[in-house]
């Protein structure tokens, strides 16, 4: 089996209002966070993150806004054994949707028990990692609503040749 590549991206999805969508893991126990993933071997981030919001929340035909933000964190235990031995930290990719309104949400059972849809602070304080919290106060601050950087809410992907 292949290691996984130190590369991540983390999707925050959120709405117009404020409103963060959280997940709970299934492993660790209590892990709550936004929609994430590793990059595959020769993917680019912004397929990534189509991809694991299509994954983690069967969202579809939305087209994630690149924040051109990120950290580097360490990788902590219950991953490490995924990535190659000498490899510690890794590279996490931002984006963001906004939605006029809450959707739901079809969770993969495999890696997520649970969903929540919570003003920006609340999310950022049941936030598992420092660099989602990070995330959620730095794009929406601690009251949320703010107007979305870049283009319209909910805008759909190019076509597709």
């Amino acid at each position: 089996m292949r290691n996984k590549r130190p590369e991540s991206v983390l999707v925050l999805v959120h709405t117009l209002a404020g409103e963060v969508l959280m997940l709970r893991r299934r492993e660790p126990e209590g892990f709550w966070q936004s929609v994430t993933g590793s990059l595959l071997w020769g993917e680019r981030a912004p397929q990534a993150a189509r991809r694991e919001l299509y994954e983690e929340t069967g969202l579809q035909g939305l087209r994630p806004e690149d924040l051109v933000r990120g950290e580097v964190f360490p990788i902590i235990p219950p991953w490490s054994a995924r990535y190659a031995p000498n490899v510690y930290r890794n590279r996490e990719y931002w984006f963001r949707i906004a939605l006029s309104g809450r959707r739901l949400v079809r969770l993969n059972p495999a890696e997520h028990l649970e969903y929540r849809w919570l003003p920006a602070a609340k999310a950022a304080a049941l936030a598992a990692s420092w660099t989602n919290r990070k995330a959620i106060l730095q794009t929406l601050g601690t009251q949320g609503g703010r107007t979305p950087v870049g283009g319209p809410p909910e805008s759909a992907p190019p076509a597709v040749s």
